[in-house]
């Protein structure tokens, strides 16, 4: 008899697709099988099946997302029915499904008296639930997971067994009999009534989450918020906020699309605008806050029993990765927990919450974590031969992609490298990806820099493998990240990138930042850029944005008004190591152009508790201007030193003299810079030179920087990120696809 074999490609393991095709198959009356395996979906049908392709592909389950199907004749017996067999095959060729927030089924169970799994606070299905913080190994089956120690009871094996039902070989499936449990140290019979007292009574709890802990406290409660502050030792990061859509809704007024964010399974950390109504110290000096819903069966419990918003953030030591082990968590939580919340289902690898934000463009994504990875990304056109590729990104907000078979693999987010905790967690995420999506690469690509710690990983790779080693300039891999994520073709023709960020080596031995950029994937020209200023004390300028100030000050003539603004600091020193070239690199940074703007406006001027404080403070100061503030823009003429910042300068001075509002000069800085970028980059698209203009860099997540520069480009064409981070997050991507592009037959490129 004749039939198809169908394969389906994508994020198609552990979403319910298996019993979606077998109800397909009855609903047909088709017969014949369907089973995972390393490539995706396998399915062999007889019978009427001419529909069942596209049916499909139009009614897939919700958390799937196909890439291709591939349909091809076979002649055969016909089985008598239609069955679903056990996976086969080793290796990985499939996408691995994120975690997903709890489904409204599994809510409406634990919330209902008379459900078997009312108030478990590990209801899971198909459609939601732990998938790649519990994998080990793919295929994804029940084994390859933590899940394997929990024998499943009689009434849960029928419902993994049933392809009729929601539950069918959803892998972490448990319940109060047979499933992981929840406690709290120190010990109470009821654990979520005990955690909300204690909240309640303002006090600080660690929760073991879905890729890690969390510590929690009620962010009403003032002093709650600032006795974590003490005990973390973090005095003005923001903190995360959880609460229900309602609860949410009393202290931000999120617009559809916020709330759609809010509500996508991923489950992200939403940036909100605040109302005012929630104590300073959950986030001082910002305009926005950090809102997420529930996620899993415990947090909706959790809220429900303590009936208002809490501060959920990382449960880690300042710059340490977060905790994911109950032994860890009682060591190292003891100083900051007043109690555990805790459960005995292992997490295998920690993910902090994703963070992302909507803005008049579109989404954009400032972590990419739990929720989002480990999802693929396609290649652009002319990809399809690139060979497998490994990239190791930068040194700051460290992450991994891997390239194979069209797609781009851009791992999650884990942070600073230098911390030797973050360290260990880059390696073992590097032989983590490389097991789980059996990737044998070819080509290794790093950063310029020869003394990142994943550079030095990258080449000792490349070395010891005889692997070929590609270094991708820093400003070109933030080029290529944007345009590989909007689908630029490999042939499309060159970009002008408006690349701003904090720093990066450019191949000049000078440390960029500021820059427009002319190229594509194979390669790139500067064309303009930043006037350079010394970076004195070399990475102390991060963290001190005086020392910005000083050395912009002293090139504008106003070295008078420096020594008013900063007595105490000790300038004469600065001012000679300048002056010898003395650990002071010359750079072209705008994250340190806003360090020095900040500074002239008393904002964080001697030093900074996190990275892109001042930068974030002087967006949100921005943006109390009211519209009729909205006016002039802050001169950056070009010269053949770059775009020179003295005459913004001695504005800035001029309009602090005559009582200029600080939040129309923080204004007019953002309208400045966005429109000298703007206004050169149109030029290069005006002359035929590039196509389109790309934004990218870490200073993009400035929302407001983003709007005015696109605002500024008018009818020219742009791309900007909207699924990966403008900032490091998404610098491995770019890397990735420059040096696959290089081992692709080309064209002429520059």
């Amino acid at each position: 008899m004749n039939g198809l074999r169908i394969r389906v490609r994508g994020q198609v393991q552990g979403v319910g697709f298996r019993p979606f095709v077998w109800t397909l198959a009855q609903d047909l009356g088709v017969t014949g099988y369907v089973l995972n395996d390393p490539e995706g979906v396998l399915i062999e049908a007889f019978g009427p099946v001419a529909a069942l392709p596209e049916l499909i592909r139009s009614k897939a389950p919700p958390l799937s997302r196909i890439d291709a199907i591939e349909v091809s004749e076979i002649t055969g017996t016909a089985p008598k029915d239609f069955r679903i067999i056990a996976s086969s095959g080793t290796g990985a060729e499939t996408r691995v499904t994120p975690d997903a927030a709890t489904c409204d089924a599994c809510l409406a169970e634990i919330q209902d008296p008379k459900d078997r799994r009312y108030n478990y606070a590990f209801a899971n299905c198909t459609h939601c639930g732990p998938r790649y913080t519990i994998l080990n190994a793919l295929p994804y089956d029940r084994a390859q997971t933590t899940m394997a120690d929990f024998t499943m009871c009689a009434d849960c094996a029928s419902e993994y067994a049933d392809p009729a039902d929601r539950r069918f070989h959803a892998q972490p499936i448990a319940c109060p009999g047979c499933g992981p449990r929840l406690w709290i140290e120190p010990a109470h019979d009821d654990p979520i009534a005990e955690a909300a007292a204690r909240l309640r009574h303002g006090e600080i709890l660690a929760i073991k989450g879905l890729g890690g802990f969390h510590l929690a406290c009620d962010a009403l409660n003032a002093g709650a918020i600032a006795n974590l502050r003490t005990r973390k030792h973090r005095p003005a990061k923001p903190f995360a906020l959880m609460g229900t859509l309602g609860v949410i809704q009393q202290h931000a007024a999120p617009s559809e699309a916020e709330v759609a964010l809010l509500s996508d399974p991923a489950a992200p950390i939403v940036l909100l605008q605040s109302n005012g109504t929630l104590p300073e110290g959950v986030a001082p000096n910002q305009s926005t806050y950090g809102w997420m819903l529930p996620y899993t069966p415990l947090h909706h419990l959790l809220l429900e029993a303590f009936g208002g918003p809490l501060v959920m953030t990382s449960g880690n030591l300042s710059g340490e990765p977060q905790v994911i082990d109950n032994d860890e968590a009682r060591e190292k939580l003891a100083p900051f927990a007043d109690a555990f919340i805790m459960h005995d289902r292992d997490i295998t690898r920690r993910l902090d919450d994703s963070v992302e934000r909507i803005t008049t463009h579109g989404p954009m994504v400032l972590r990419r974590a739990r929720g989002r990875v480990p999802g693929t990304l396609p290649l652009p056109k002319g990809f399809e031969s690139a060979p497998q590729t490994v990239a190791y990104g930068g040194q700051m907000k460290g992450a991994i992609c891997l390239i194979k078979n069209g797609q781009a693999l851009l791992g999650h987010h884990l942070g600073e490298l230098d911390e030797a905790l973050t360290w260990e967690a880059f390696q073992q995420a590097d032989r983590d990806y490389a097991a789980l999506f059996d990737h044998k690469p070819q080509v290794v690509a790093v950063d310029l820099h020869p003394d990142f710690r994943a550079s030095r990983h990258g080449a000792a790779r490349a070395e010891a493998e005889g692997l070929s080693l590609q270094e991708v300039q820093h400003h070109h891999a933030h080029l290529a990240a944007c345009m590989g994520e909007n689908l630029w073709p490999l042939d499309g023709g060159k970009i002008a990138g408006i690349i701003l960020d904090g720093l990066g080596l450019g191949p000049d031995g000078t440390v960029w930042g500021g820059e427009i950029l002319i190229g594509d994937f194979f390669g790139f020209e500067r064309v303009t850029h930043l006037s350079a200023a010394p970076l004195v004390g070399g990475d102390r300028a991060q963290a001190e944005p005086w020392r910005n100030a000083l050395a912009r000050l002293d090139q504008a003539g106003l070295s008078d008004w420096a020594d008013e603004l900063f007595p105490e600091a000790p300038r004469d020193m600065l001012r000679m190591a300048a002056s010898r070239g003395l650990n002071a690199p010359m750079s072209t940074s705008a994250g340190r152009l806003f360090d020095a703007v900040a500074a002239c406006l008393n904002i964080c001027a001697m030093g900074q508790s996190y990275e892109g404080e001042a930068a974030m403070t002087l967006e949100a100061l921005a943006l109390k201007a009211p519209a009729e503030e909205q006016c002039g823009a802050y001169k950056m003429p070009q010269t053949p030193g770059g775009f020179d910042v003295t005459k913004m300068f001695q504005a800035i001075r001029a309009n602090l003299n005559t009582h200029t509002s600080p939040r129309t000069i923080a204004w007019r800085f953002h309208a400045g810079l966005a429109q000298t970028f703007a206004s050169a980059a149109i030029d290069l698209v005006d002359q035929g030179r590039a196509k389109a203009v790309a934004l990218s860099g870490g200073c993009f997540q400035n929302a407001l920087l983003l709007d005015l520069t696109i605002q500024a480009l008018g009818d020219t064409p742009y791309l900007i990120h909207t699924k990966t981070p403008a900032n490091d997050g998404g610098l491995a991507l770019g890397q990735a696809l420059v040096a696959a592009a290089r081992q692709i037959p080309q064209a002429e490129s520059i």
